[in-house]
């Protein structure tokens, strides 16, 4: 059997949790969680290529943890 393999600050019960909450929701409460999304103006949605989202998501991570060095001190 293949060994399960999750990023980093994860593990099989965090994932079973998003799962349980995505399963559990009503299709008014999907949609308001996507509209809320669009609406908060600390974020951006942007559409990708799928062969760059690794990449970006690299990007998003080095940019997170430099943020928390810079904000901690």
């Amino acid at each position: 059997m293949k060994k399960s393999r999750f990023p980093k600050g994860w593990d099989e019960k965090r994932v079973k949790k998003v799962l349980a909450h995505y399963e559990k929701q009503t299709e008014e409460e999907a949609l308001a969680e996507d509209e809320a999304a669009y609406e908060d103006r600390n974020q951006a949605i942007i559409e990708i290529p799928f062969q760059l989202v690794s990449t970006v998501r690299e990007l998003i991570a080095k940019h997170q943890y430099h943020h928390l060095k810079t904000t901690s001190r």
